[in-house]
C-alpha cells in the first residue's frame, strides 16, 4: 500500500492526528478517544499505520499475560508530497477530500459530545469566505500563512494548552475572470 493509499481513510487519518504534538499512546487509549470505531477495526488500521513506517513503537509492557504496545508518530515518517499529489487521479483526490472532511466531521462530532463543550468559548470558527487571487497572490497568501502559523506549529502539549485541528480547505469554485468581468460585479 502506497503512502496515499494509506492515508486516504478516515480512520487511519484520524489516528494520524491523535499522535500529533509527540503524543505516545496504546491502541485502547485510541479507541478510548474515538468509541465508534471498533476495536478489531482500530488494531488493524493502527497495524497498517506501523507497517506504512508512520507510527513506531515507543514502549512495550506486560498487560495480564500480553504484550500491551504503546506507539507515537515517526519522525521521518512518510508524507504525500507534491509530486505525489500530481500522480493522484481525480477519483484519489475526491477520496482524499472525502476522507479529510470525514475526519472534520467525526473530530468535531466527538468535541460537540465531551462534557463541558463550549463552541464559543473555546473558539470554534467554522466560517466560509471567497477570494479572489492570481496565482502569484495565492502563493504569497499561502507563504505568509506558513509563516504565520510555522511557530505555532512547533508548539508542544504543555499545561494550559489544548490541540486544535485547523484544516485549511481551498479551491477554485469557478473560471478565472476575464477582463471587464469586474465591472460586472
Amino acid at each position: 500500500m502506497d503512502t496515499t493509499d494509506v492515508l486516504l481513510h478516515p480512520v487511519r487519518l484520524r489516528v494520524v492526528h491523535a499522535f500529533a504534538g509527540d503524543r505516545v499512546l496504546t491502541t485502547s487509549q485510541l479507541c478510548e478517544r474515538m468509541p465508534e470505531v471498533p476495536k478489531v477495526t482500530m488494531y488493524r488500521h493502527v497495524g497498517v499505520l506501523a507497517e506504512a513506517g508512520f507510527l513506531e513503537v515507543a514502549d512495550e509492557r506486560r498487560v495480564r499475560g500480553t504484550v500491551e504496545r504503546s506507539y507515537r508518530l515517526r519522525r521521518d515518517r512518510p508524507s504525500v508530497g507534491t509530486a505525489d499529489a500530481a500522480a493522484m487521479t481525480p477519483d484519489d483526490h475526491r477520496r482524499g477530500f472525502a476522507a479529510a472532511v470525514a475526519v472534520l466531521i467525526a473530530e468535531f462530532n466527538a468535541y460537540l459530545d465531551r462534557e463541558g463543550a463550549d463552541p464559543v468559548a473555546d473558539g470554534v470558527s467554522y466560517r466560509q469566505g471567497t477570494l479572489w487571487l492570481s496565482p502569484e497572490e495565492l502563493g504569497r497568501m499561502t507563504g505568509d500563512l506558513l509563516a504565520v502559523l510555522g511557530p505555532y506549529l512547533a508548539n508542544e502539549p504543555a499545561p494550559g494548552r489544548r490541540p486544535y485541528l485547523l484544516s485549511p480547505i481551498r479551491f477554485p469554485t469557478g473560471p478565472a475572470a476575464e477582463a471587464g468581468d469586474e465591472a460586472r460585479s
